[in-house]
């Protein structure tokens, strides 16, 4: 009996005596962007480069072991103790004036010689301190019997101690200076991230290699992603270190009470740190040499640290080229940078990588403030920071934990950690896939956790250069 073929709906066959694709024997809808696979690429393109911003603290910092909730460290204080904004009580009477600090106790003692100097008055006189009549206040006899003193409206006075002079057989000095202790401290956070995918998902076969900046590569999607979480929490722990600041008293993050945010009380990051202990450039970039040398000589009234290195975004950089390279008078817009032999193969360098004026200035661009998707994305209006001046080397502090002095770098991250526990940064996998058998998830995450703080030691020294 004859066999015979009923049309399926989609689908109309009819055999061809050739291996070719017609649309009568193609089992679908003819369509030619369709009839065929695509050609593909095998890897992933990779358009952004290295999309990670984690290297600064790698760069200026190390990193050391706490086992304890807070941190806390002494920085000795100012050597002399000057005095400003001093103000006469009244007018000079038998060459004596007496003078009025404002506020606190004057550590000025009887017999101690001073310098007294006021714009105002446009003059600086000598004398020596006689006496004592309040917390806050000191007298002095002048050495100039020639206008001495100052009016007794005079109220920007600025005196320092530069000695002292006792006449023969006197009693010794009356009073001492005791040292008073700069105890600064942080807490860590913790810092947590998780990667979740179904066992499904895992078995899941792409046709493009896909690959990380850390060199993971495969052609399963999950691989990737798992990666860029890694990627992106160790950008997080640098990010947190570099941006946290403290809760304030009765700021919504200081009175949360769910159960997850409870005690979430900041930390002090390196931004911080130098608004509150630091220097501050605003007003745009420092981009002449009379810029920085203002900058110079506020490093000279703090640690007066020899070499400093500069992280800066693309436009700080570029100012400082330009101002560099303006000193040549040599060529049209100063474009010979020193001495070379040119020729048609090489390539002009129109960067510098640091210079000396007083101090030595290295200069290295910071990706962090160059990405448009996280500070280079910022409005110049809103304050946008342009870079950071970070002191190089090291400091002997007190360690209040330890008990003893220790050399510290000037920027290092202090993690949570003991014999038992390690929290610098921790990684581990839960569920039923993926190696790990502890859950019925039919899946996997992958936990990340870190807990540290950042410690800004000798901060007065650290500049920040906003817009």
């Amino acid at each position: 009996m004859a066999g015979s073929v009923s049309a399926v709906p989609g689908f109309a066959l009819t055999p061809s005596a050739s291996k070719t694709a017609l649309p009568s024997n193609y089992i679908t809808d003819f369509d030619f962007l369709n009839q065929y696979l695509p050609d593909t690429y095998e890897k992933e393109f990779e358009r952004y480069g290295n999309r990670s911003i984690a290297s600064f603290l790698r760069a200026v910092g190390a990193e050391l072991p706490s086992n304890s909730d807070l941190i806390k460290w002494n920085e000795h204080g100012r050597l002399h103790t000057q005095y400003t904004g001093v103000a006469t009580t009244g007018a000079v009477s038998s060459g004596t004036q007496t003078f009025d600090i404002g506020s606190g106790t004057c550590v000025f003692r009887v017999g101690q010689t001073v310098i007294l100097s006021s714009a105002t008055a446009a003059k600086t006189v000598k004398g020596i301190v006689v006496a004592l009549p309040a917390a806050d206040q000191f007298t002095v006899a002048y050495y100039s019997a020639t206008s001495p003193g100052f009016t007794h409206t005079t109220s920007d006075v600025v005196a320092f101690v530069y000695g002292s002079e006792f006449k023969k057989g006197a009693n010794g000095m009356d009073g001492s200076l005791e040292s008073q202790p700069n105890i600064f401290s942080n807490k860590p956070i913790i810092i947590k991230d998780k990667y979740t995918v179904s066992g499904s998902d895992m078995a899941q076969i792409g046709w493009v290699e896909v690959s990380t900046e850390n060199g993971a590569t495969g052609y399963l999607w999950y691989i990737k992603s798992e990666h860029e979480t890694r990627l992106r929490f160790e950008d997080y722990m640098e990010m947190s270190m570099v941006e946290t600041e403290p809760a304030a008293s009765g700021s919504g993050a200081a009175i949360q009470t769910t159960a997850t945010q409870v005690g979430t009380e900041g930390s002090e990051g390196l931004f911080y740190a130098i608004e509150n202990r630091g220097n501050l450039w605003s007003g745009g970039n420092p981009s002449t040499l009379a810029d920085f040398d203002a900058v110079i000589e506020r490093l000279d009234k703090q640690g007066a640290i020899q070499e400093n290195a500069l992280f800066i975004n693309r436009q700080f950089g570029f100012d400082i080229d330009d101002m560099l390279a303006s000193q040549n008078s040599y060529g049209t817009g100063g474009t010979s940078y020193g001495l070379f032999d040119n020729d048609e193969k090489m390539a002009l360098n129109l960067g510098f990588s640091g210079f000396k004026r007083g101090y030595e200035f290295y200069k290295t661009d910071w990706k962090y403030l160059n990405d448009p998707t996280l500070r280079g994305g910022l409005s110049t209006a809103a304050g946008r920071i342009n870079g950071v001046l970070v002191p190089a080397g090291s400091m002997n502090v007190y360690d209040q934990v330890m008990g003893k002095n220790a050399r510290r770098p000037f920027l290092h991250v202090r993690y949570r950690a003991s014999e038992n526990e390690n929290r610098r940064y921790k990684t581990w996998i839960v569920g039923s896939a993926g190696g790990a058998s502890n859950t019925d998830f039919d899946g996997m995450n992958v936990h990340f956790l870190s807990e540290r703080a950042l410690c800004t030691m000798g901060a007065n020294n650290f500049f920040l250069f906003k817009d």
